[in-house]
């Protein structure tokens, strides 16, 4: 199994933190580095238009960051694509694939803030129609150096070609899905890698779904090593159980009764936390060995995972705390997953 972090570039560990903008980048890119030294395998960036995340322009963060690193893979987490360009989203993977010698990544995805369509023009009625024709045209400039294309929400390409090419023959795109059936059929059928974000509710839950894309793939002529499957959850890793578990709730009870304040959601309770913490809850917070067997119990639980990455600077933790953290995925997690020495 792949392990790495997936962040939303947060400009901010706690209300009443007063990091600036520039110290939260510049710790960011610190944590990327040491992902890279400590043997993680991969490190995400969000996309978000908010004041409380630096995440918009993904791209240019990750090539900041593949600058300072060697052998991560560097991946979207995700790209909005409903609200972008295709053209312009794949040229700017394709320059980071060049930057980082053939370490980038997409993954794509409708997004869960709606911020950029409004931003950017869009209209959320088109919500899942932009998504399935910006799709379509993404992976046909990935496949193709010369395009010809025409759909309803953007001007047709007529023997287009599109450059840079990357390193990589192909550009590696994971689709990001949440809970609808549809996104995982959809997955199955182009044979793409799947990246679930699993941020609520016990993840043995969403077998089905995981089932769903699996079937469709295989009707699609694809192999199982073709459909990957990966997991993104918030998660956190202390030096034990109970110092884990106490860093990580009054940040994570914060940030989350505050989200509800917005979106219709009840505050939340320790009685809530504690059930999401238990062995078949989505939260993998805890020591290494509590990790590790969560993180293979999801896997058996789910049919095999291939890649999981934690959400970690979501929970008013402190830059030395998550540098903590990240040794600790690399000197302990890993290597219990994956059978090391």
């Amino acid at each position: 199994m792949e392990i790495g972090i997936d962040s939303f570039a947060s400009a901010m560990y706690g209300t009443n933190n007063s990091l600036s903008s520039v110290d939260a980048m510049a710790q960011l890119l610190e944590r990327i580095e040491l992902a890279d030294q400590a043997g993680l395998d991969v490190f995400g960036i969000g996309e978000h238009h908010k004041k409380e995340f630096l995440d918009s322009a993904t791209a240019v963060i990750l090539a900041a960051a593949a600058t300072r690193t060697k052998r991560i893979r560097l991946t979207s987490a995700v790209t909005v694509l409903s609200a972008a360009d295709p053209v312009r989203v794949f040229q700017n993977f394709a320059t980071l694939d060049l930057v980082s010698k053939g370490r980038a990544e997409l993954v794509v995805g409708r997004g869960s803030s709606i911020e950029a369509y409004p931003l950017f023009g869009f209209n959320l009625d088109d919500y899942d129609a932009l998504f399935k024709e910006k799709l379509d045209l993404l992976l046909q400039i990935r496949d193709n150096e010369f395009v010809t294309w025409q759909g309803k929400f953007r001007p047709a390409l007529q023997n287009q070609p599109v450059y840079p090419r990357p390193l990589q023959q192909k550009l590696p795109v994971w689709l990001g899905v949440g809970g609808t059936p549809a996104s995982f059929a959809r997955a199955g059928a182009l044979g793409l890698p799947l990246m679930v974000a699993i941020i609520g509710g016990e993840t043995h839950r969403f077998r089905p779904l995981i089932d769903l894309y699996r079937e469709a793939g295989d009707r699609a002529g694809f192999t199982p090593d073709q459909l990957k499957v990966g997991l993104h959850s918030p998660g956190y890793v202390g030096a034990t159980n109970e110092q884990a578990l106490a860093d990580y709730y009054p940040g994570y009870a914060e940030l989350w009764t505050k989200l509800g304040r917005e979106r219709g959601w009840p505050p939340v309770t320790k009685t809530q936390f504690d059930s999401l913490v238990a062995p078949k809850g989505v939260l993998v917070v805890g020591g290494p060995e509590q990790i590790a067997e969560k993180l293979l119990r999801h896997s058996e639980a789910l049919g095999g995972v291939d890649r999981f990455t934690f959400q970690m600077d979501n929970a008013g933790l402190t830059h030395t705390q998550l540098m903590k953290a990240i040794e600790l995925i690399g000197r302990e997690v890993i290597p219990l997953v994956n059978g090391a020495s």
